[in-house]
C-alpha cells in the first residue's frame, strides 16, 4: 500500500471556549477524491489550512509527504503584489511545472491573462484562484468551496478537468451535486472530531442520519443507567464500603460522560414574514431590452409572472442575469419595450454581494436596525436574543462585529434580516453562497413553501431543481427563453446542449460595451417551451368556452325567463359577456403566438 500524501492525527485546536477541533483526524492516498462536510463554523476550513501549513495546530500529528506536490484553494485569495493574472498563475509554478500549462488552463477557464487582479468579478477571481492550483497538476489538491460564483458551464467543466485529474482531492463545498459527481469518499466533521465513509458525497446523507439515531440511542441507554445507579446509591448501599466507593465513582464517570456529551448543532428555523397578498399577475414584460453600448444584455424579453410562480434564471457570468432581475422588479428602465408591476407588490431583496453588511456593525445592532434589542418578526415582537438563536447564533454573539462572522454565518444573518420584512415577492440574487447543506435544505423548504412569489438567480443545479418552476437561460445575442420546471428539466428540453458559451463580462453596477454578437440566421429560432404548450393547449380551451357561452344563449333564449326570474337572467347576461371577453382574448393570444412561430421559423 502506497504510503498517504497527507496524515493529520488527533489534531486539537481551541480558539477560546468550546474546542474546535477536538481529535479530528484526515489521511489522503494518492488519487482519493474526499468530501469535507459539516455545518458551518465546525472547523472545516481551519482544518484545511492546517493540512496546508497555515494554521499550527495546538497538539496531534502533522505528516506530509516529503516528495508530494501540494496546492491550497482558499476561499480569498490573497492578490498582492501582482499586476496580472498571469503573474499570479505564475507565481503557483514549481521548478519542474511546464509553464506552458498557464496559458491552457486560463484559457480553459475564459481568462487571458492579462487582468489586473483589482478589476476582476467575483467569477473571475475565482476562476484565476483556481488556474493557479491547476496549471502545476500537484500530488494534492486542497479545495475550499471551490464553486463559489462560478457560472453552472465553468462548474461542470470543473468537475469533467477534476474527474480526469490524477490529483488527490480534499474539497470543501455547499453544492451538493458537484460533491456527487466528483467524490469518492466523505469524512465528516462534527462537534469537533472526524468519521469517515468509504463512499461519495451521495451516500453521506443516509449514513449520518443513522450515526446520529445511533448515537441518540446511546445517549438514552446511558440516561437510564444512570437512573438504575442513582436509584442503587439511595435505596441499595450494603456494608460492603470497597464495592461501594468503586460504584459510586463509576456513577460520577457516567455523570461526566452524560454532561460532557456535545449534542448535534440544532435546526435553524426559517420563517418568511408575510406580508399582504399581491395581486394575481406580479409582473408583465412585453419586449424589454437593455443595451450597454453596442451589447445588447437583453433582447424583445416577455414574460408574464404570476402569484405563487417561481422562477429561477441561469446563465454564464456575465450574462445578464442580475440586469434581467433588476428590470424584472422596477430597479433598472428597460430601453425598450413595456414593464408592468401587480399591485399591492412588497419586495424583499437578497443582494449577491451581501451589500448590506457593515463589517463593524454587530449582529443584534444589524437585526434592529439600530432600533434597540427587539426585532419585529411576522407582526410580532422578539428579542433579537431569541430571533438569532432561530439561526443558531449564540446569545453571546450579539455583541460580536459582523467581520468576526465565517462566510457562512454572514449569508444567515443577512438571510435572517431578509427574512423579517413582510413580503410577498422574494428577490434572491445567488442566495446559496456560503449556506451549509443543513441551511440550504431549510431554505430550499421555505422557497417552496413560500405564498408569494420568488425569483432567483443561481448556480446551483441541486436548488433550482428542488425549489423553481421555471427556468429563464440565455441563448445568445441577449436572448432569454423560459422553460417548464427546474434546471434539469430545462436541458432535457434542450436535449443536453449546454447554456449559451461564455461572454464577455457585463459589470452590474458600470456595464462597460463589449463587441456586438452577430444576429442569428432567419428561420433558426423556435417559439420557448413555455410558449409552444400554450399554443398548443388553446385551442382546446377556445373550444370549450364555445361550449360554455353556447349553453348560455341556450338559457338565454327562453323568452320567459327574465320575467320569472330577472337576476338570474342578469347573471347569465354578465357571465356571457365574460365567456365570451376570455374566449377573444385566449383568440388574440392565439393567433399572435401563431403569427411569431411562422415568423421565427420560416413557416
Amino acid at each position: 500500500m502506497a504510503p498517504p500524501l497527507l496524515k493529520l492525527d488527533d489534531i486539537h485546536l481551541t480558539f477560546g471556549g468550546t474546542p474546535l477541533l477536538a481529535g479530528a483526524s484526515l489521511m489522503v492516498g494518492p488519487g482519493e477524491r474526499i468530501a469535507l462536510v459539516g455545518r458551518n463554523g465546525s472547523g472545516k476550513s481551519t482544518l484545511l489550512k492546517i493540512a496546508a501549513g497555515l494554521v499550527e495546530a495546538q497538539s496531534g500529528e502533522v505528516f506530509r509527504q516529503p516528495t508530494a506536490t501540494m496546492r491550497y484553494l482558499p476561499q480569498a485569495p490573497d492578490w498582492q503584489g501582482f499586476a496580472t493574472v498571469r503573474a499570479y498563475v505564475e507565481a503557483g509554478l514549481g521548478p519542474a511545472d511546464d509553464i506552458n500549462r498557464v496559458a491552457l488552463v486560463l484559457g480553459k477557464l475564459g481568462l487571458t491573462g492579462e487582468e489586473e487582479p483589482a478589476s476582476l468579478s467575483g467569477g473571475e477571481a475565482r476562476r484565476a484562484a483556481l488556474a493557479k492550483v491547476l496549471a502545476p497538476q500537484p500530488d494534492l489538491l486542497l479545495l475550499d468551496e471551490p464553486t463559489n460564483h462560478l457560472d453552472l458551464a465553468t462548474i461542470e467543466w470543473l468537475e469533467e478537468e477534476l474527474s480526469r485529474s490524477s490529483s488527490a482531492l480534499v474539497m470543501i463545498s455547499h453544492d451538493r451535486r458537484f460533491l456527487e459527481r466528483v467524490s469518492r469518499a466523505t469524512v465528516w466533521l462534527d462537534r469537533g472530531t472526524t468519521r469517515r465513509l468509504d463512499k461519495g458525497f451521495a451516500h453521506f446523507e443516509d449514513w449520518r442520519d443513522k450515526l446520529l439515531e445511533e448515537e441518540e440511542r446511546d445517549q438514552q441507554k446511558l440516561g437510564r443507567q444512570i437512573a438504575r445507579e442513582e436509584h442503587w446509591l439511595r435505596y441499595g448501599v450494603t456494608a460492603r464500603r470497597k464495592r461501594n466507593v468503586r460504584r459510586l465513582s463509576e456513577l460520577q464517570d457516567l455523570r461526566a460522560r452524560h454532561r460532557s456529551h456535545r449534542g448535534p448543532e440544532g435546526i435553524a428555523v426559517m420563517t418568511a414574514s408575510d406580508a399582504a397578498e399581491s395581486g394575481k399577475l406580479v409582473i408583465e414584460a412585453r419586449g424589454i431590452e437593455k443595451r450597454f453600448g453596442d451589447l445588447t444584455v437583453v433582447r424583445d424579453f416577455s414574460t408574464r409572472i404570476l402569484r405563487g410562480d417561481r422562477v429561477g434564471l441561469v446563465g454564464p457570468n456575465g450574462a445578464g442575469k442580475t440586469t434581467l432581475l433588476k428590470m424584472l422588479i422596477g430597479v433598472t428602465a428597460p430601453d425598450a419595450g413595456t414593464l408592468r408591476l401587480g399591485a399591492n407588490l412588497e419586495v424583499a431583496t437578497l443582494d449577491q454581494n451581501r451589500a448590506a453588511l457593515d463589517p463593524n456593525e454587530t449582529l443584534a445592532r444589524f437585526l434592529t436596525d439600530g432600533r434597540g434589542d427587539s426585532v419585529v418578526v411576522n407582526g410580532q415582537e422578539r428579542h433579537v436574543v431569541s430571533y438569532m438563536q432561530d439561526l443558531l447564533f449564540k446569545p453571546e454573539q450579539m455583541r460580536t462585529p459582523v467581520r468576526e462572522l465565517s462566510g457562512g454565518e454572514k449569508a444567515r444573518l443577512v438571510l435572517a434580516r431578509l427574512l423579517s420584512r413582510p413580503a410577498n415577492l422574494l428577490v434572491l440574487d445567488e442566495p446559496t453562497n456560503d449556506l451549509d447543506m443543513e441551511t440550504l435544505d431549510l431554505l430550499q423548504e421555505l422557497v417552496e413553501g413560500f405564498p408569494g412569489t420568488v425569483i432567483l438567480v443561481s448556480h446551483d443545479r441541486d436548488f433550482l431543481d428542488r425549489t423553481v418552476t421555471t427556468t429563464v437561460a440565455p441563448e445568445g445575442d441577449g436572448r432569454w427563453t423560459e422553460y417548464a420546471g427546474g434546471y434539469s428539466d430545462m436541458m432535457a428540453q434542450r436535449k443536453g446542449v449546454g447554456l449559451a458559451g461564455r461572454k464577455a463580462r457585463v459589470p452590474e453596477q458600470a456595464d462597460k460595451p463589449a463587441a456586438p454578437r452577430r444576429e442569428p440566421k432567419p428561420g433558426t429560432r423556435k417559439l420557448s417551451y413555455k410558449q409552444k404548450f400554450v399554443l398548443e393547449t388553446l385551442p382546446s380551451k377556445i373550444e370549450a368556452l364555445g361550449a360554455e357561452i353556447g349553453g348560455l344563449e341556450e338559457k338565454l333564449a327562453d323568452p320567459t325567463l327574465y320575467a320569472r326570474n330577472a337576476a338570474a337572467f342578469s347573471q347569465l347576461t354578465k357571465e356571457l359577456d365574460e365567456k365570451r371577453g376570455e374566449r377573444g382574448r385566449l383568440e388574440e393570444e392565439w393567433l399572435e403566438l401563431e403569427m411569431l412561430r411562422e415568423e421565427m421559423e420560416g413557416g
